[in-house]
């Protein structure tokens, strides 16, 4: 499991621990590919998905994007250009308002087995120690069955985008007997009910 941009943040001043909104990258926030984002010229952003982010933090919710990036461990991508991806992601949200805490990522194929690639619930377990949150007042915002399961497992709520993948994960979801607490057509409709929450 590897981590881009970030600040360690301790529990608020009343000692408790903090809610968290944790965002899948490709289907979420940017245009996903079939193909893998392999530069900075693939990554292109979702109308509103910068806008929706600073809301987030306007209304004290700390934003965490968690990605699996098997294009690493599948020779498509290095690290680097993953890291100058990241970091552009992170510098067009500060244009916009908002802020990133920190960005998780997990390099490994499928077959590898590991922890931490979603649905497994490895990347959020390990934000919630590095920042001290509260997975069961956090929510796990993504665009696949995997993010959806990755959630419920650590205890999060959950919100299904149709953007990217979504349509197809919420008729897997379904099959499977599995529902995600809201579904919205984007990230930036999901906002209210995840301020609410």
């Amino acid at each position: 499991m590897k981590n881009g941009i970030g600040q360690d943040e301790a529990p608020d001043r009343r000692g408790r621990s903090k809610p968290c909104v944790f965002l899948d990258r490709d289907g979420v926030i940017n245009h996903d590919s079939a193909d893998y984002i392999k530069s900075l010229d693939e990554f292109v952003p979702i109308e509103g998905s910068y806008e929706a982010i600073a809301r987030l933090n306007r209304a004290g919710r700390m934003v965490i994007v968690i990605t699996n990036q098997s294009a690493i461990g599948r020779g498509i991508i290095d690290g680097s250009t993953l890291e100058r991806i990241h970091e552009r992601l992170a510098e067009e949200v500060g244009a916009a308002g908002g802020h990133i805490t920190d960005i998780l990522f997990c390099p490994h194929r499928p077959d590898e087995k590991c922890s931490c690639r979603k649905p497994e619930p490895g990347m959020l377990f390990e934000a919630a120690a590095r920042h001290g949150i509260d997975l069961s007042r956090s929510v796990m915002v993504g665009d696949s069955a995997k993010d959806i399961e990755c959630g419920i497992r650590a205890g999060c709520k959950t919100v299904l985008v149709l953007s990217g993948n979504g349509r197809q994960a919420l008729e897997s979801l379904k099959n499977r007997g599995i529902s995600p607490d809201a579904v919205f057509p984007f990230l930036r409709d999901a906002v209210h009910w995840i301020i609410r929450q």
